[in-house]
């Protein structure tokens, strides 16, 4: 079943990235990293309701460690999203969202200590051959000496740690709940959203003086960004929930063919050899990590 929800999630995804993209050059970066929780929470709370009344309810163990987990979720992704959109100013698009997927080794490496996972040998071979990809993708060999300056590989590999450390938590989080496994990936979910809205909200409003600002820009495409947000956290925070964070997010790697379709449909994007040998390495990385597991 995890397999069916992640392919699900990371088609919503691929879409709102593409959208939120466009919001992001037309609105700002903050209205852009807002408007995926604003404008997701209100279906995420119908979402949450239906599994509550269907799957049961869930209860808050004493001394859990859920607060912390989910609030650390909250603003990683926050973070995370950010990064990604700045990589989309100071890169491309396809580049963008290529860099913010090492999040999937990441996850794995992060893993280890927390959840306790382990790698085999042909997994940490995939996590080498990931990195090296998004490498290949992100570096101007022709500037290699001044690599550590290059902006979009510092955003990309910066974003998906952040989302990394977003997958991981929301795991924690949803196992430190009590009841049906949905359930707890759907109120986790929900949590997750009202903080960030909170948060990116009071930003917003402050910073324009006009408590109905997060609502005055773009309000169609930020529907359309919150709704397609939505539906793909639900897939991920479920598949989290059910499996290995980094299978899943390696699964979810898949999204690259639909990032290089609206990179070049979309966006009118031009895709170099670089970039395609890069992804190239990125995918065997996913086949490993797979296989290994």
């Amino acid at each position: 079943m995890w397999v069916f929800i992640t392919l699900f999630a990371a088609a919503c995804q691929s879409v709102r990235t593409a959208y939120q993209n466009t919001l992001a050059r037309e609105s700002g970066f903050l209205h852009a990293t807002m408007s995926r929780s604003l404008y997701g929470l209100p279906l995420v709370s119908v979402y949450v309701l239906v599994c509550g009344l269907w799957l049961g309810w869930v209860s808050l163990p004493a001394g859990s460690m859920f607060w912390l987990a989910a609030t650390v979720c909250a603003l990683a992704q926050i973070m995370a999203t950010y990064l990604m959109l700045r990589v989309f100013q100071s890169g491309s698009f396809a580049l963008g969202t290529l860099l913010a997927k090492t999040e999937a080794v990441l996850a794995a490496l992060i893993g280890i200590p927390i959840l306790h996972n382990s790698l085999s040998v042909l997994a940490w071979a995939g996590v080498v051959i990931g990195v090296l990809g998004a490498l290949v993708m992100s570096v101007k060999w022709k500037n290699i000496k001044l690599v550590h300056k290059d902006t979009s590989l510092v955003f990309g590999l910066g974003s998906g740690l952040c989302f990394a450390i977003t997958s991981v938590s929301a795991s924690m989080a949803s196992h430190a709940l009590n009841g049906s496994i949905i359930t707890c990936a759907g109120v986790t979910l929900w949590y997750v959203l009202l903080l960030q809205s909170i948060i990116l909200c009071g930003i917003q409003i402050t910073k324009r003086r006009d408590i109905f600002a997060p609502f005055r820009s773009n309000f169609a495409l930020s529907l359309k960004v919150g709704a397609l947000s939505s539906l793909g956290s639900i897939g991920w925070f479920t598949g989290f929930a059910l499996v290995n964070p980094a299978l899943v997010k390696t699964l979810g790697q898949l999204e690259v063919i639909g990032t290089l379709y609206y990179s070049k449909r979309r966006f009118a994007e031009q895709i170099s050899k670089q970039q395609w040998v890069g992804g190239a390495m990125i995918m065997i990385s996913v086949i490993l990590v797979v296989t290994a597991k």
